[in-house]
């Protein structure tokens, strides 16, 4: 069926085709869902047989990396659903790779993607990620691919990690015009004194920037987020085009975050949100730990020949004068582009992911 003349959106009628892929329909092929007879729910359904929940979900070993889909393009995975226990937020790292690309486009720890960066559950209510009680990670990124998609799973824990999942997307052609989605991850721990921390690094060519999410921990007492985000875009050098004025400013808050009488306030909104704020508790909890994110969908930030972000991490020192900190700072960059191959990041290793 095509699509009605002059009509847009939801009530659009097209020719795509609706899959998903989980432990439950590993292909996402037609009429392949629950026909499983061994799983990871074959005990508790040893009672009622195929069709009841036989694998809902995957074990994954230590040191291990599993597939959790391939699929053959042209298609748009749009909604991608998953949950796993929050130890292996961080040790978990989410891999896609579009059109056989030698290197992935996204490559990021688990949690970073779904704005969880610190292995503790707290409410995203924006619009392309929402996490929601207990864990439950959605993202809603548009992914198209032409040829193939393929998205992994690696644990660098020494402990097996479950994890359950959905993949659901349209067989459909892709636009001309459409870009791959790109994910990059990057953490200074600490931050060298006097210097920025690189959220984006490597972005060459065509493309627009969507979405920057920062789990940031504080290594110092008093204000932390003075530091201007800065975009150098195309032939930028030392100055950059795009300068903002302040940490809380760049992710829609102001004043330090801080509303008289509460503190430090979270909020979550369509675009932009600080969903987690993580306090000292005065013994083993020495820092203060935060979580905030800006998705620039209306607003994306389009550059032709390339892309560079940076962060600076600012506090206040006697006399009025900037401190500039030393704070764990990690960071996910997302941006599209022509490219299907990936730009490499940080390091991934379980050190260099660690909480601590």
């Amino acid at each position: 069926m095509h699509a009605i003349e002059g009509t847009f959106g939801i009530s659009a009628l097209t020719a795509g085709r609706s899959r998903s892929i989980s432990p439950e329909n590993p292909t996402g092929a037609p009429g392949n869902g629950g026909r499983a007879t061994e799983g990871t729910g074959a005990r508790a359904a040893r009672d009622l047989g195929p069709g009841w929940k036989v694998s809902p979900s995957i074990d994954i070993p230590a040191g291990a990396t599993a597939v959790l889909g391939e699929i053959e393009g042209p298609a748009t995975i749009r909604h991608l659903w998953l949950t796993t226990h929050r130890d292996n937020w961080r040790s978990l790292v989410l891999r896609a790779t579009w059109d056989d690309a030698d290197t992935p486009a996204v490559a990021v720890p688990l949690g970073d993607f779904f704005c969880s960066g610190w292995g503790r559950f707290a409410q995203v209510s924006s619009a392309p990620v929402a996490v929601n009680p207990n864990g439950g990670f959605n993202a809603y990124w548009e992914m198209p691919f032409r040829r193939s998609a393929r998205l992994t799973l690696e644990n660098l824990a020494a402990e097996p990690a479950t994890v359950y999942f959905q993949i659901d997307y349209e067989l459909a052609p892709v636009a001309d015009h459409a870009g791959y989605l790109h994910a990059q991850w990057r953490r200074s721990n600490p931050l060298p004194y006097k210097e920025v921390h690189p959220i984006l690094t490597g972005v060459t060519g065509a493309g627009h920037y969507v979405g920057t999410y920062l789990a940031w921990g504080v290594n110092s007492t008093g204000w932390w987020g003075e530091g201007e985000l800065k975009f150098h875009l195309d032939d930028d050098e030392e100055f950059p085009t795009i300068c903002g004025t302040g940490t809380e400013d760049y992710f829609g808050g102001a004043w330090n975050f801080d509303v008289p009488g509460q503190g430090y306030t979270p909020y979550s909104t369509p675009y932009l949100g600080l969903p987690q704020v993580i306090r000292p508790d005065g013994l083993y909890e020495s820092q203060q730990r935060f979580g905030m994110y800006r998705w620039h969908i209306p607003d994306p930030i389009r550059f032709e020949r390339g892309c560079r972000v940076t962060v600076q991490a600012l506090g206040w020192r006697s006399g009025g004068r900037y401190l500039p900190l030393t704070d764990d700072i990690a960071s996910t960059a997302l941006w599209y582009q022509a490219d299907p191959g990936g730009v490499p990041g940080g390091a991934l290793t379980a050190d260099e992911l660690e909480v601590c």
